[in-house]
């Protein structure tokens, strides 16, 4: 049976909406309201509705009209129209006119006018039929019921439209905020709050935030707590900024002297510690939803993420400039592109899980759901406002017309995930290169020596005698043949060099081929040799033409004339010539790219493969072919090469050299461009008593190829040329543009990884495009005069598009743009992780939905403090942590909580439990094997000794130890963590293996600590020593488990008892807790 009183709670919470406990979900009572008032107001809300709201005495018209003048217009229109509307009728339902109204929607008509109780509408706003409107948010109040009860019974009478149906609205993709919705209080500007000045007569006040609390305690008749002790607030402080326990000589020497000034230093020093970094960074990797792989089904590795956890780690500790840390995580390498730290800090745009299985079907909504991905993160995390949800609409709370978003989402469009490499010793490399050019400069300069001064001797000497060669001259195996033609496809330029090269220059199409025509003297061609080669004029050095200096040769073809052949044609004035097709075999190269980008490849007859050379850009590279049969044609042969590049945008050689055997099965030594037999015709040929001073140049160019000294001096001069000190590279997730994406299972499908443009779409679906969304922001941020183009710049000669980098600068711009939302939110974050909740209740959301400031004006005082002191949160935790009000005591005061049991006020501390993480770091505190190494990645073993953080997430098998203790799943944003109690988190620790070898070391480092073991226990654990009951028990317990260990057999039952008290105190709630 249910009672008379239980009946009206649960009447009123169905026909209201209303809980009688205030607890369980937010009401329009006022938050500090007891619950025995709430009760009460409960009970007369149904008093009321019996005896006011459906009352049988109708009003006449004119109380309708006032009715609809001073209420029910401002109700429909912000709890009704968003979704019964304009462009959206849901359920085809729309309200905005009389005539709409009372034609209904799916269920027939909305209202009976005259009769309320029979009207679809009020049963629905009075919860009386499913489904309950409004479906989002809080139900209507009793007053705003009984007014929507009136109005009907009056008529429903319009005194106009909701929406004018004749205005022209335009276009939805055009749709601009609602002006009046802009007053809500998280899209004001800063203000700029004076300090209270309650009555303090106690002197309690230590700094400015104590004054805005002790103002709004004053007013509530409530007053603080008194100081929590020294050792809780040595404790509390430590666990806050390090996320491990003060050791036992710190709590000592603050137990001994705990004066304002020293504790003021403690938590400096505190701030100074590596461990405040990786405590406070993981606060962020929960809201940048940080995994180390794609997520999905297959959640393949991702080995570089763990570099933007680094990042996040390092900022914390140097205190990187907020405004700078948020900027980079958005457009690092375009704001920073050269500094290590901001492009590893793009990681946060590249954290998402992403489906690595798609269909072609499947690739442009996957695209779009990445997208979404990055912006709601964006706009959680930093702003506080749920971007997401305009995806489909226009938001239902907050002014963000759906128009927005995909404006916002434009900012994206080509941003994709990469793994590049990165150089990390930049000062030492530099120090490397200065010695090493000038060991380059010395072996130039014995070069140019030997051949101003001793070659010229040598060839003359060699050209003035018919003897045989000597020992001084050697024959190459590969000969440079003489350049006939060279024509690109694309109309670049190929301009010959004096080395038998062709430097490529002009038009840079995206797909090319190079036909170079040669003669040799030769008269077998057995293999033929390509280079590509570096040049201070290509991008990077080369030998690429693309930005990055890399190639991709997608074929090479060969066809050879007989010279003899082609002379005698020429002499006749005929002008066909046969020529012969090469079969090219056994293709090697000094480098390839990887299996996938191999020599061979350029062999395959597929344009869409090729041969590759990434990451050894900047150098010179060689392969080499041999002929499946030798061509033989006696007086030499012409050859005509063609080079094609099909496989990449714009990636062909910009430096190619032809060279030519006829001996097959050649390595790939490099080639020359004289031989004995060339002698002989040259000598032949010219005069040697009448050379001309060109003919004698051009004799000692040709001597140093066969000169073994000249060879010795170039060889050493080359060898160092191309091997200039390594930089030291590490490959690191990014998101960024124009860079080769992390390969897809769908790649061989064709999955684009991104589309060239982002549209508007209708109800988000991708195919129904409604046009190309340019870049803009949110409306209800943006005051300056020239819209979202005022941090819009136009992008110089980069890679980028800069549409990330102008989000950036308005995410931070104080002035005109987003920067006090993005402070108020960051402030408001610290405050939850020193409170345990923030001055917002909900830190993701300071929209409509979310709750408001309980003290609005300290909000925006430590929000300015933060602009004001650069951005630098260190100062802010030490202005919180410095109060009177964070070194308040946690203990519970019945009268105080009847009050404001929530301690929204904060007349005490907050009791709260440790993170996954932190119970992990403290249980590896107290057995003394936690390794501080920074840095890095440890893997996914739970009995690891490095800190949590460092733990690699997967998301398909993450921590059992850490999930136990609530910890994130890493698929979206959190704000606030679950911090549950549960019976598995108690059988952990006492089950679990690892623990247990925990304690065992825990219950070693008792031992070696000395004097009473339960004392040392105590003092290690929880920072005091125990009470006379709790060492009593404490003994007790000892003494009975050494006693069974003893009849068991155990030889070290003293040691194995003790672990067993090591054991549950690493489960008291006092050891896993911040008091």
């Amino acid at each position: 049976m249910i009672d008379d009183c239980t009946h009206a709670k649960i009447h009123t919470e169905r026909f209201f909406g209303l809980k009688s406990s205030g607890l369980q979900t937010r009401s329009r009572w006022p938050r500090f309201l007891s619950r025995g008032f709430q009760l009460l107001a409960g009970t007369i809300g149904v008093l009321v509705l019996q005896s006011g709201i459906l009352a049988e005495t109708k009003p006449d018209e004119s109380v309708g009209i006032n009715l609809f003048q001073q209420h029910l217009r401002e109700i429909l229109s912000h709890r009704c129209l968003s979704c019964h509307g304009g462009d959206s009728k849901e359920s085809d339902f729309d309200l905005s006119t009389r005539e709409s109204l009372l034609l209904g929607g799916t269920r027939g008509p909305a209202i009976v006018p005259g009769d309320a109780t029979a009207s679809l509408l009020y049963k629905l706003a009075a919860r009386l039929e499913e489904p309950h409107m409004p479906e989002e948010g809080e139900a209507l109040s009793v007053e705003e019921l009984r007014w929507l009860a009136t109005w009907i019974d009056a008529g429903s009478p319009f005194d106009k439209p909701l929406l004018d149906p004749d205005a022209d609205r335009g276009p939805w993709t055009l749709r601009k905020a609602v002006p009046e919705a802009n007053s809500w209080w998280s899209f004001q500007p800063l203000t700029n709050p004076s300090i209270p000045a309650p009555l303090d007569p106690l002197h309690w006040c230590r700094n400015p935030i104590d004054h805005f609390i002790l103002e709004l305690l004053t007013r509530s008749g409530l007053a603080p707590s008194q100081e929590a002790a020294p050792h809780i607030l040595l404790r509390r402080s430590t666990l806050d900024l390090t996320g491990l326990p003060p050791s036992l000589q710190e709590v000592s020497a603050l137990n001994a002297n705990s004066t304002d000034l020293v504790f003021e230093r403690w938590v400096d020093s505190l701030l100074e510690r590596p461990g405040y970094g990786e405590r406070w960074a993981r606060h962020w990797l929960d809201l940048s939803r940080f995994a180390e792989s794609h997520g999905y089904e297959q959640d393949y590795d991702r080995p570089h993420a763990f570099h933007y956890r680094d990042f996040v780690i390092r900022a914390f500790n140097d205190d990187l400039p907020f405004n700078t840390f948020v900027q980079w995580q958005l457009a690092g390498d375009e704001l920073a592109p050269e500094n290590v730290e901001a492009m590893k800090a793009t990681g946060f745009l590249a954290a998402g899980a992403f489906p690595t299985q798609l269909t072609e079907k499947e690739f442009e909504s996957a695209r779009y759901n990445e997208l979404d991905d990055m912006l709601s993160t964006v706009g959680t995390s930093m702003l506080g406002i749920t971007i997401g949800c305009a995806r489909c609409h226009d938001h239902k709370f907050d002014p963000i017309p759906q128009a927005d978003y995909y404006t916002m989402l434009s900012t994206f469009t080509s941003t994709i995930r990469s793994n590049v490499d990165m150089q990390v010793n930049s000062k030492s490399h530099a120090e490397a290169m200065v010695a090493w050019q000038t060991k380059v400069d010395a072996a130039q300069s014995r070069l140019t020596a030997y051949e101003s001064n001793e070659l010229p001797i040598r060839a003359k000497a060699f050209f003035s005698s018919a003897a045989p060669l000597s020992d001084s001259v050697s024959e190459p195996v590969w000969q440079i043949p003489e350049i006939v033609s060279a024509t690109s496809h694309a109309q670049a330029t190929l301009t010959p060099l004096s080395d038998g090269s062709l430097l490529a220059g002009g038009t840079l199409a995206d797909k090319d081929s190079y036909t170079i025509v040669v003669d040799s003297p030769l008269e077998s061609i057995a293999g033929i040799r390509l280079e590509a080669m570096s040049d201070p004029s290509l991008p990077r050095g080369g030998p690429g033409r693309v930005a990055h200096g890399n190639f991709a040769l997608s074929t090479i073809s060969v066809s050879a004339q007989s010279l003899a052949e082609i002379q005698k044609v020429t002499a006749l004035g005929a002008s066909a010539v046969s020529s012969s097709v090469l079969e090219l075999i056994h293709p090697r190269a000094d480098f390839s790219q990887s299996p996938e980008l191999d020599i061979a490849m350029a062999l395959d007859n597929n344009a869409t493969s090729a041969w590759a050379i990434d990451p050894k850009v900047g150098q010179s590279h060689a392969a080499a072919f041999d002929c499946e049969k030798v061509f033989k044609s006696p007086g030499g042969v012409r050859l005509t090469v063609t080079l094609e590049f099909n496989n990449n945008t714009q990636h062909s050689i910009g430096r190619p050299r032809i060279a030519l055997t006829s001996i097959s099965r050649q390595s790939l030594d490099a080639p020359s461009e004289f031989s004995r037999d060339s002698r002989r015709k040259l000598l032949a040929s010219i005069d040697p008593v009448s050379r001309t001073a060109a003919e004698q140049s051009e004799l000692e160019r040709l001597f140093r190829w066969i000169d073994k000294d000249w060879i010795a001096i170039t060889t050493a001069f080359a060898t160092l040329q191309n091997s200039p000190p390594a930089p030291e590279l590490i490959k690191v997730l990014v998101a960024s543009e124009n860079v080769k994406p992390i390969p897809h299972h769908a790649d061989g499908r064709g999955f684009p990884h991104f589309y060239p443009e982002t549209f508007f779409l209708r109800r988000g679906d991708a195919t129904q495009k409604q046009g190309v969304a340019p870049q803009a922001f949110l409306q209800a941020l943006v005051s300056h005069p020239n819209g979202s183009a005022h941090w819009q710049q136009s992008p110089k000669e980069t890679a980028t598009s800069g549409r990330r980098a102008a989000m950036a600068r308005w995410l931070t711009d104080t002035e005109s743009g987003a920067g006090v939302t993005v402070a108020r939110v960051i402030v408001n974050r610290l405050w939850q992780h020193h409170f345990g909740t923030g001055l917002v209740a909900t830190p993701s959301d300071f929209g409509k939905t979310g709750d408001p400031p309980s003290h609005p004006e300290l909000l925006d005082y430590l929000a300015g403090e933060l602009i004001r002191g650069d951005w630098k949160l260190k100062p802010i935790h030490r202005l919180i942590m410095t109060s009177a009000t964070y070194r308040q005591s946690s203990d519970m005061d019945k009268t105080k909580n009847a009050v404001d049991p929530e301690n929204r006020l904060l007349w005490r501390a907050n009791r709260r439990r440790l993170e996954a993480e932190a119970i992990r770091d403290v249980l590896l505190s107290l057995a003394g094997t936690l390794d501080p190494s920074l840095y890095g990645s440890a893997g996914m073993n739970d009995a690891s000794s490095r800190r949590s953080i460092y733990l690699m997430i997967k998301r398909s098998r993450l921590s059992p130890f850490l999930r136990t203790f609530d910890s994130p799943d890493g698929i979206s944003g959190i704000a606030r963590r679950s911090l549950t109690t549960t019976a598995p988190q108690a059988l952990t620790i006492m089950n679990s293996t690892t623990v247990r070898s925990w304690a065992e070391r825990f219950a070693t480092r008792i031992e070696a600590a000395g004097g009473d073991p339960l004392l040392s226990a105590y003092r290690i654990a929880v920072s005091r020593p125990p009470s006379q009951a709790e060492f009593r028990d404490a003994q007790l317990f000892l003494d009975l488990q050494q006693a069974t260990y003893l009849a068991a057999g155990h030889a070290d039952a003293a040691h194995q008892a003790l672990s067993d008290f090591s054991q549950v105190l690493m489960g008291l709630n006092e050891t896993l807790s911040i008091e």
